[in-house]
């Protein structure tokens, strides 16, 4: 199970979520949020954590030029598009790529997927109109394709309390967190952070106890 925590701001979560054991970091590119960091921040923060960390970093319907200067300021690993890019627009960039679907309750996640043949993978979170992520919101994880073939991520409103249980019924290959491990918009809390990591590879590994038992 790989956990990715998001919306880092600072030198300090970072280093905290790494010690704590998250694959990925997510840096928000988005003016919008609370969670938005600059180019420079970005670069702050990706020079402080262990290179074997994948940094992340999300835009939301941003202009080709804005995530040109943020790949050639940034040593990013992958990019994550959180708005209603095409596949073209996606693939522009020649970088591994994840796109984020927001789970409309008319939305057909496989269809959705199919035009992406080249994504790395897809992060389904919870919709709410005009808000483009980090909403706090679940939504009902059965929904959740597990014949896709593709990797799944799955976010919205996850939690150190409610992570296990969402494992358990969509069975994703990650998990993604931002707000339920915070203290305050923009800043993590370790004790948060440490526990979500924990519950949800708890929660793989009894998965995989199940599967094998059977």
């Amino acid at each position: 199970m790989r956990v990715k925590i998001c919306g880092i701001t600072c030198v300090e979560d970072a280093e905290v979520a790494v010690q704590a054991g998250a694959d990925a970091l997510g840096l928000v590119f988005y003016p919008p949020s609370p969670r938005n960091v600059s180019p420079e921040q970005a670069a702050e923060i990706a020079r402080a954590v262990s290179p074997f960390a994948v940094l992340t970093g999300l835009f939301v319907d941003a202009h080709p030029d804005q995530v040109e200067q943020v790949v050639q300021q940034v040593p990013l690993n992958l990019l994550q598009f959180h708005g209603a890019e095409t596949a073209l627009y996606c693939r522009q960039f020649r970088r591994p790529y994840i796109k984020a679907l927001r789970m409309k309750p008319d939305l057909d996640p496989l269809e959705a997927m199919a035009p992406y043949v080249d994504a790395r993978g897809f992060l389904l979170d919870a919709y709410r109109p005009g808000v483009p992520g980090g909403t706090g919101d679940t939504f009902d994880w059965q929904r959740v394709p597990r014949s896709s073939g593709r990797s799944i991520v799955l976010a919205g409103g996850l939690n150190p309390d409610n992570v296990a249980e969402a494992i358990r019924a969509a069975r994703p290959d990650a998990v993604d967190v931002s707000g339920g491990v915070e203290a305050s918009p923009g800043r993590k809390d370790p004790h948060k952070v440490r526990a979500f990591i924990h519950a949800a590879r708890s929660a793989c590994e009894q998965n995989l106890q199940k599967e094998f038992e059977q």
